[in-house]
């Protein structure tokens, strides 16, 4: 019987979802996480992949806008729910599910698309390149210690219910959007996700915390979410602090979580994942060696209009290149671009019939686009190829970032 792929009616999404349990394993989701993500899912914006009544395959994806290099919000979509059920692999369901989404996204003019890989080794054929990184740190509190800046003893610490401090946070968290490539902008429902805390997911951990950081006028300039799991051995207590958020206006507010969570009673390690790479935390610590500092991919960012989303953002220094692009997956990006900015870092990228400088596919342009993978770097492994002399310095130059991209939590 033929397969037939069809957009999401609202009263088959549990069935769609129990496919997606299937497809990761087969372990059910908490209720409160079920319930979440039903209320997120753009059911327009879905696709399922059915033989007979049963759904074998499906990918959605949500409306984000998202932060690029000089602070412009982006369209993107963020896909997600991707998945096949095991008895309807190696049979072109991924491909055509895929296929069907990009076509949809370039219909409904969003330049990019986002995705988090549970295998990155799947997406690179379909045109996405890591865009971000984050690291996870795993620190030994009993032998770091923190330097602190000059005013991180005036900030004023305070734990809250999580819920009622979420608006405050949810303003922290919106005033740093525009400054780090990679971060969504929050859409209604969203910020419910930093609160999901079911009993099943802490792996023994006490329910979330909260402590907010405040001025003088009491004004809550910072936040950090966390957890404690208390652990004993026979030579006394060996807890644990495992931190889910941590944003602050300042840097002396950042110190101030930081130390806060540093000195927590009875425990002595500091967990925490999906930070930024470049975490000013690592210039706070006594011994970055004992912070167990690791690093893996984050955001997968796909040019979907490529020059819609050349022109979205800003680049870092002058530069007029012609970029030879290969795009087998998306072939109307395909082809030569001149990309050309200004003192300023406003872009025009048209099409062109001019020798190419540089020679490169859709996959490295996605690596490169929010800043923190450099196309010298990129060229170093041989998949960015100089034609024209110096064009890859000036360009890599150009593409680079201030601040390296981050994407604080996953869709």
């Amino acid at each position: 019987m033929a397969l037939e792929m069809r957009v999401l009616q609202a009263d088959e999404w549990d069935v769609w979802y129990d496919h997606l349990e299937l497809a990761f394993g087969g372990v059910p989701e908490s209720a409160e996480e079920r319930e979440l993500y039903k209320s997120l899912t753009e059911t327009e914006r879905s696709l399922g992949v059915w033989d007979a009544e049963t759904c074998v395959g499906s990918a959605g994806a949500f409306s984000f806008r998202l932060s690029v290099p000089g602070g412009a919000l982006v369209p993107a979509a963020g896909v997600t729910m991707v998945g096949v059920s095991p008895t309807h692999r190696r049979r072109g369901v991924l491909t055509s599910l895929m296929r069907r989404q990009l076509d949809d996204v370039r219909a409904g003019g969003e330049p990019l698309a986002v995705l988090t890989a549970s295998d990155p080794a799947i997406y690179g054929r379909f045109g996405y390149g890591t865009g971000a990184y984050s690291m996870s740190v795993e620190i030994d509190t009993t032998r770091v210690r923190l330097s602190v800046p000059p005013g991180t003893d005036d900030v004023r610490l305070r734990l809250v219910d999580p819920r009622k401090a979420l608006a405050d946070c949810e303003r922290v968290y919106a005033a740093l959007v525009a400054g780090r490539p990679g971060m969504p902008a929050r859409q209604p429902g969203w910020e419910q996700q930093a609160l999901l805390d079911p009993e099943s997911s802490r792996n023994g951990a006490s329910p979330l915390k909260c402590v907010v950081a405040e001025r003088a006028d009491g004004e809550v300039v910072g936040y950090a979410r966390y957890r404690v799991k208390d652990d004993w051995e026979l030579s006394g207590s060996d807890g644990k602090v495992d931190v889910a958020d941590l944003d602050a206006l300042d840097p002396a507010v950042y110190a101030a979580l930081w130390r806060y969570v540093f000195s927590i009673d009875l425990t002595w390690t500091v967990r925490a994942n999906k930070r930024p790479a470049d975490d000013a935390l690592l210039h706070l610590v006594s011994d970055v060696r004992r912070t167990r500092a690791r690093l893996r991919d984050s955001l997968h960012v796909r040019l979907v209009d490529l020059p819609a989303a050349l022109i979205a953002r800003s680049y870092g220094a002058p530069l007029d290149v012609v970029l030879e692009v290969e795009d087998a997956f998306c072939p109307w990006n395909a082809g030569r671009w001149r990309l050309s900015a200004g003192a300023d870092g406003a872009a025009t990228c048209t099409r062109t019939e001019d020798p190419a400088d540089l020679e490169l596919s859709v996959r490295e342009l996605g690596a490169a686009y929010l800043g923190g993978t450099t196309l010298n770097s990129l060229a170093a492994a041989g998949l960015v190829r100089e034609v024209r002399a110096g064009a890859l310095t000036a360009a890599s130059r150009g593409f680079a970032g201030d601040v390296a991209p981050w994407l604080p939590h996953g869709f």
